[in-house]
Protein backbone atom coordinates (compact mmCIF):
# COMPACT_ATOMS: atom_id res chain seq x y z
CA UNK A 1 0.00 0.00 0.00
CA UNK A 2 1.38 3.01 -0.76
CA UNK A 3 -0.25 6.96 -0.86
CA UNK A 4 -0.58 6.88 -4.36
CA UNK A 5 -2.18 3.45 -5.55
CA UNK A 6 -2.67 -0.03 -3.69
CA UNK A 7 -1.14 -3.28 -5.55
CA UNK A 8 -2.55 -6.75 -4.28
CA UNK A 9 0.24 -9.35 -5.62
CA UNK A 10 -1.47 -12.34 -7.32
CA UNK A 11 -0.71 -16.12 -8.00
CA UNK A 12 -1.13 -16.23 -11.91
CA UNK A 13 0.64 -14.35 -14.65
CA UNK A 14 -2.21 -12.00 -15.01
CA UNK A 15 -2.44 -8.29 -13.54
CA UNK A 16 -5.53 -6.15 -13.84
CA UNK A 17 -4.92 -2.48 -14.06
CA UNK A 18 -7.39 0.00 -13.61
CA UNK A 19 -6.08 3.57 -13.99
CA UNK A 20 -9.07 5.51 -13.40
CA UNK A 21 -10.83 4.53 -10.45
CA UNK A 22 -9.21 7.11 -8.07
CA UNK A 23 -11.55 10.08 -7.52
CA UNK A 24 -9.69 11.81 -4.64
CA UNK A 25 -8.32 14.94 -5.46
CA UNK A 26 -5.81 16.50 -3.20
CA UNK A 27 -6.63 19.29 -0.55
CA UNK A 28 -4.19 21.39 -1.91
CA UNK A 29 -5.05 21.41 -5.29
CA UNK A 30 -8.59 21.57 -4.67
CA UNK A 31 -8.98 25.50 -4.76
CA UNK A 32 -8.22 25.25 -8.54
CA UNK A 33 -10.99 23.08 -10.09
CA UNK A 34 -14.47 24.76 -11.38
CA UNK A 35 -16.67 23.22 -7.80
CA UNK A 36 -18.27 20.68 -10.05
CA UNK A 37 -14.31 18.79 -10.37
CA UNK A 38 -14.65 17.79 -7.24
CA UNK A 39 -17.47 15.17 -7.14
CA UNK A 40 -14.55 13.75 -10.29
CA UNK A 41 -17.56 12.85 -12.47
CA UNK A 42 -15.48 11.27 -15.49
CA UNK A 43 -14.12 8.40 -12.84
CA UNK A 44 -14.23 4.77 -13.69
CA UNK A 45 -16.48 4.08 -10.82
CA UNK A 46 -17.24 0.52 -9.03
CA UNK A 47 -14.83 -1.45 -11.52
CA UNK A 48 -13.17 -2.23 -8.09
CA UNK A 49 -15.92 -3.38 -6.96
CA UNK A 50 -16.78 -5.49 -10.36
CA UNK A 51 -13.70 -6.89 -11.04
CA UNK A 52 -11.84 -7.66 -7.57
CA UNK A 53 -13.71 -10.41 -6.62
CA UNK A 54 -13.07 -11.65 -10.08
CA UNK A 55 -9.27 -11.12 -9.53
CA UNK A 56 -9.56 -12.71 -6.46
CA UNK A 57 -10.92 -16.09 -7.57
CA UNK A 58 -8.47 -16.21 -10.95
CA UNK A 59 -5.48 -14.98 -8.71
CA UNK A 60 -4.59 -12.31 -10.41
CA UNK A 61 -2.37 -9.28 -9.15
CA UNK A 62 -4.72 -5.84 -8.85
CA UNK A 63 -3.33 -2.52 -8.93
CA UNK A 64 -5.76 0.36 -7.75
CA UNK A 65 -4.62 4.12 -7.75
CA UNK A 66 -5.97 6.71 -5.54
CA UNK A 67 -6.43 9.65 -7.09
CA UNK A 68 -8.36 11.09 -9.68
CA UNK A 69 -7.88 11.53 -12.91
CA UNK A 70 -8.28 14.97 -12.53
CA UNK A 71 -4.61 15.33 -10.97
CA UNK A 72 -2.99 13.25 -13.49
CA UNK A 73 -3.98 10.75 -16.06
CA UNK A 74 -2.23 7.37 -15.16
CA UNK A 75 -3.32 6.23 -19.34
CA UNK A 76 -1.08 8.93 -21.10
CA UNK A 77 2.39 9.11 -22.12
CA UNK A 78 4.42 11.33 -19.81
CA UNK A 79 5.35 13.55 -22.42
CA UNK A 80 1.75 14.19 -23.17
CA UNK A 81 1.34 13.61 -26.91
CA UNK A 82 -2.02 12.84 -27.93
CA UNK A 83 -3.66 9.15 -27.79
CA UNK A 84 -5.90 9.65 -30.39
CA UNK A 85 -4.39 12.47 -33.22
CA UNK A 86 -7.24 14.27 -34.54
CA UNK A 87 -10.56 13.36 -32.50
CA UNK A 88 -10.55 15.43 -28.95
CA UNK A 89 -8.16 14.08 -26.63
CA UNK A 90 -7.68 14.56 -22.35
CA UNK A 91 -4.24 15.44 -21.55
CA UNK A 92 -1.67 13.88 -19.09
CA UNK A 93 -3.12 16.59 -16.59
CA UNK A 94 -6.96 16.89 -18.04
CA UNK A 95 -7.83 20.61 -18.53
CA UNK A 96 -11.51 19.49 -19.38
CA UNK A 97 -14.19 17.72 -18.29
CA UNK A 98 -15.52 14.71 -21.00
CA UNK A 99 -18.13 17.32 -21.38
CA UNK A 100 -16.51 20.01 -22.52
CA UNK A 101 -16.18 22.08 -20.30
CA UNK A 102 -12.96 23.83 -18.58
CA UNK A 103 -12.36 22.00 -15.39
CA UNK A 104 -10.31 24.63 -13.87
CA UNK A 105 -11.02 27.96 -12.59
CA UNK A 106 -9.54 31.11 -14.78
CA UNK A 107 -5.32 30.97 -14.64
CA UNK A 108 -5.49 27.69 -12.57
CA UNK A 109 -4.46 25.20 -14.73
CA UNK A 110 -1.23 23.87 -14.20
CA UNK A 111 1.55 25.17 -15.22
CA UNK A 112 4.77 23.51 -16.56
CA UNK A 113 6.50 22.76 -13.15
CA UNK A 114 3.14 21.82 -11.28
CA UNK A 115 2.71 19.05 -14.07
CA UNK A 116 6.24 17.86 -13.53
CA UNK A 117 5.46 17.82 -10.30
CA UNK A 118 2.66 15.71 -10.60
CA UNK A 119 4.36 13.27 -13.51
CA UNK A 120 6.79 12.53 -10.11
CA UNK A 121 4.49 12.22 -7.37
CA UNK A 122 2.12 10.21 -8.82
CA UNK A 123 2.34 8.96 -11.97
CA UNK A 124 5.56 7.82 -11.67
CA UNK A 125 5.33 5.76 -8.78
CA UNK A 126 2.28 4.47 -10.79
CA UNK A 127 4.24 3.17 -13.50
CA UNK A 128 7.18 1.79 -11.23
CA UNK A 129 4.90 -0.68 -9.73
CA UNK A 130 3.09 -1.68 -12.74
CA UNK A 131 6.45 -2.29 -14.06
CA UNK A 132 7.62 -4.25 -11.29
CA UNK A 133 5.05 -6.55 -11.51
CA UNK A 134 5.03 -7.40 -14.72
CA UNK A 135 8.79 -8.04 -14.61
CA UNK A 136 7.91 -10.18 -11.59
CA UNK A 137 5.56 -12.62 -13.43
CA UNK A 138 7.66 -12.76 -16.06
CA UNK A 139 10.66 -14.07 -13.70
CA UNK A 140 7.82 -16.77 -12.49
CA UNK A 141 6.21 -17.44 -15.64
CA UNK A 142 7.84 -16.84 -18.88
CA UNK A 143 5.42 -13.72 -19.81
CA UNK A 144 2.94 -11.44 -17.99
CA UNK A 145 -0.73 -10.61 -19.08
CA UNK A 146 -1.97 -7.07 -18.53
CA UNK A 147 -5.96 -6.64 -18.46
CA UNK A 148 -6.45 -3.09 -18.46
CA UNK A 149 -9.89 -2.28 -16.88
CA UNK A 150 -12.28 1.00 -17.78
CA UNK A 151 -15.06 2.23 -18.10
CA UNK A 152 -17.22 4.84 -19.35
CA UNK A 153 -20.51 6.93 -20.14
CA UNK A 154 -22.19 5.50 -23.09
CA UNK A 155 -22.65 9.05 -24.99
CA UNK A 156 -20.02 11.50 -24.92
CA UNK A 157 -20.47 13.77 -27.92
CA UNK A 158 -17.36 16.27 -26.92
CA UNK A 159 -15.62 12.53 -27.48
CA UNK A 160 -17.26 10.55 -29.95
CA UNK A 161 -20.21 9.89 -31.96
CA UNK A 162 -23.05 8.56 -31.31
CA UNK A 163 -23.44 6.10 -29.01
CA UNK A 164 -20.44 3.37 -27.67
CA UNK A 165 -20.58 -0.14 -28.02
CA UNK A 166 -21.06 -1.77 -24.46
CA UNK A 167 -17.74 -3.27 -25.07
CA UNK A 168 -14.61 -1.88 -26.92
CA UNK A 169 -11.62 -4.16 -26.80
CA UNK A 170 -8.35 -2.42 -27.65
CA UNK A 171 -5.30 -3.92 -28.47
CA UNK A 172 -3.11 -1.68 -30.12
CA UNK A 173 -4.43 -2.54 -33.67
CA UNK A 174 -2.97 -5.94 -32.88
CA UNK A 175 0.29 -5.00 -31.56
CA UNK A 176 -0.12 -4.79 -27.94
CA UNK A 177 -0.43 -8.56 -27.81
CA UNK A 178 -0.32 -11.87 -29.77
CA UNK A 179 -2.49 -12.13 -32.52
CA UNK A 180 -4.31 -15.44 -31.40
CA UNK A 181 -5.35 -13.49 -28.01
CA UNK A 182 -6.94 -10.43 -30.07
CA UNK A 183 -8.44 -13.17 -32.00
CA UNK A 184 -10.07 -15.39 -28.62
CA UNK A 185 -11.01 -12.40 -26.66
CA UNK A 186 -12.78 -11.15 -29.52
CA UNK A 187 -14.29 -14.68 -30.57
CA UNK A 188 -15.72 -14.79 -26.20
CA UNK A 189 -17.23 -10.90 -27.21
CA UNK A 190 -18.72 -11.91 -30.21
CA UNK A 191 -20.42 -15.39 -29.04
CA UNK A 192 -22.78 -13.45 -27.10
CA UNK A 193 -25.40 -11.23 -28.05
CA UNK A 194 -26.79 -9.21 -24.64
CA UNK A 195 -24.03 -6.74 -25.36
CA UNK A 196 -23.05 -4.68 -28.25
CA UNK A 197 -18.98 -4.99 -28.65
CA UNK A 198 -16.18 -4.56 -31.23
CA UNK A 199 -12.71 -4.88 -31.45
CA UNK A 200 -10.40 -1.94 -32.43
CA UNK A 201 -12.59 0.29 -32.35
CA UNK A 202 -12.62 3.61 -31.21
CA UNK A 203 -10.51 2.57 -28.10
CA UNK A 204 -7.58 0.69 -29.02
CA UNK A 205 -5.81 1.02 -25.70
CA UNK A 206 -3.94 3.91 -24.06
CA UNK A 207 -0.39 4.31 -23.19
CA UNK A 208 -0.49 1.57 -20.32
CA UNK A 209 -1.85 -0.91 -23.16
CA UNK A 210 0.39 0.61 -25.78
CA UNK A 211 3.35 0.93 -23.53
CA UNK A 212 3.59 -2.46 -21.45
CA UNK A 213 2.14 -4.98 -24.70
CA UNK A 214 5.83 -6.02 -26.12
CA UNK A 215 4.89 -9.47 -26.83
CA UNK A 216 8.69 -9.75 -28.07
CA UNK A 217 9.39 -9.58 -24.37
CA UNK A 218 6.71 -11.49 -23.22
CA UNK A 219 4.29 -8.69 -22.11
CA UNK A 220 0.99 -8.90 -23.78
CA UNK A 221 -1.25 -5.81 -23.02
CA UNK A 222 -4.82 -5.56 -23.74
CA UNK A 223 -7.65 -2.98 -22.71
CA UNK A 224 -11.05 -3.52 -22.11
CA UNK A 225 -13.25 0.38 -22.41
CA UNK A 226 -16.92 -0.76 -21.00
CA UNK A 227 -20.30 1.49 -21.05
CA UNK A 228 -21.15 1.95 -17.64
CA UNK A 229 -24.56 1.54 -18.11
CA UNK A 230 -23.43 -2.24 -18.40
CA UNK A 231 -23.16 -2.43 -14.93
CA UNK A 232 -24.44 1.15 -12.73
CA UNK A 233 -26.13 4.51 -13.58
CA UNK A 234 -24.55 6.58 -15.65
CA UNK A 235 -26.49 9.25 -13.72
CA UNK A 236 -25.37 10.86 -10.56
CA UNK A 237 -25.04 9.45 -7.96
CA UNK A 238 -23.59 7.08 -10.50
CA UNK A 239 -24.79 4.37 -8.26
CA UNK A 240 -23.63 0.40 -8.45
CA UNK A 241 -26.13 -1.91 -10.07
CA UNK A 242 -25.79 -5.27 -8.56
CA UNK A 243 -28.40 -7.07 -11.08
CA UNK A 244 -26.55 -5.58 -14.13
CA UNK A 245 -23.04 -6.07 -12.14
CA UNK A 246 -24.39 -9.59 -12.06
CA UNK A 247 -25.27 -10.09 -15.41
CA UNK A 248 -22.03 -9.29 -17.00
CA UNK A 249 -19.67 -10.35 -14.72
CA UNK A 250 -20.04 -14.05 -16.47
CA UNK A 251 -18.70 -12.22 -19.51
CA UNK A 252 -15.77 -10.59 -17.51
CA UNK A 253 -14.78 -13.85 -16.20
CA UNK A 254 -14.66 -15.46 -19.48
CA UNK A 255 -12.55 -12.50 -20.83
CA UNK A 256 -10.21 -12.81 -18.30
CA UNK A 257 -10.21 -16.84 -18.15
CA UNK A 258 -9.72 -16.82 -21.85
CA UNK A 259 -6.83 -14.24 -21.44
CA UNK A 260 -5.45 -16.63 -18.42
CA UNK A 261 -5.69 -19.82 -21.08
CA UNK A 262 -3.71 -18.21 -24.11
CA UNK A 263 -0.61 -19.09 -22.13
CA UNK A 264 2.02 -17.50 -25.23
CA UNK A 265 4.91 -18.15 -26.03
CA UNK A 266 7.50 -17.40 -22.81
CA UNK A 267 9.97 -14.31 -23.61
CA UNK A 268 13.27 -15.59 -24.70
CA UNK A 269 14.84 -13.46 -22.00
CA UNK A 270 13.76 -12.02 -18.43
CA UNK A 271 12.15 -8.66 -19.43
CA UNK A 272 13.86 -5.88 -18.83
CA UNK A 273 12.52 -2.64 -16.16
CA UNK A 274 10.44 -0.48 -18.81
Amino acid sequence: MSAVFQLRQGRTPLLISMPHVGSAIPEDQQHRYQPRALASEDTDWHLERLYGGLAEELGASLIVPHYSRYLIDLNRPPEDTPMYPGASNTELCPTRFFTGEPLYLDGQAPDLAEKQRRREQYWLPYHRALTAEMNRLTKLFGYALLFDAHSIRSELPWLFEGRLPDLNLGTADGKSCDAAITAALGQVQAAQTRYSQVVNGRFKGGFITRHYGQPDKGWHAVQLEMCQCCYMSEQPPYAYDEALAGEVQPLLRELLSTLLDSKPTPAAKPAASA
